[in-house]
């Protein structure tokens, strides 16, 4: 793919694994997962899962950023839950990062995530 283009934010979590935190190939932007970590620190946010959430959004936001966009950009959101008895909660959350029309959404109930995450979630951009 010789038109694909990293795209990077120091003000976002920096990769734990062997990946980028985002590529875009043309006008569309692959956002990696996001768990709760804070930037700064790498460290998990404290709290449950409204703060989990928060930071997950937050941490999205600015890669989305870094592409030239923002979460309202995004054409399909896959979220990643240990627990679909907090989706309400996820959902209240997500309203604060997204307008309407909102994006297409998948949601999932997962056995674990890194660092013992109760969200992880990943976004396509349509730019």
């Amino acid at each position: 793919m010789s038109n694909k283009e990293i795209i990077s934010s120091s003000n976002a979590p920096q990769a734990i694994g062997t990946y980028s935190q985002a590529v875009k190939v043309g006008n569309t932007v692959y956002l990696s997962g996001q768990i709760p970590l804070i930037p700064a620190t790498m460290e998990m946010i404290e709290g449950g899962i409204t703060e989990q959430a928060t930071q997950v959004f937050k941490n999205l936001s600015a890669v989305a950023s870094a592409a030239g966009g923002t979460l309202n950009d995004a054409a399909k959101v896959n979220i990643s839950l240990t627990d679909l008895g907090v989706f309400a909660q996820v959902n209240d959350v997500m309203a604060q990062f997204f307008e309407q029309p909102y994006p297409a959404r998948a949601c999932v109930q997962v056995a674990a995530l890194p660092r013992n995450a109760m969200i992880e979630v990943e976004v396509i951009l349509a730019l």
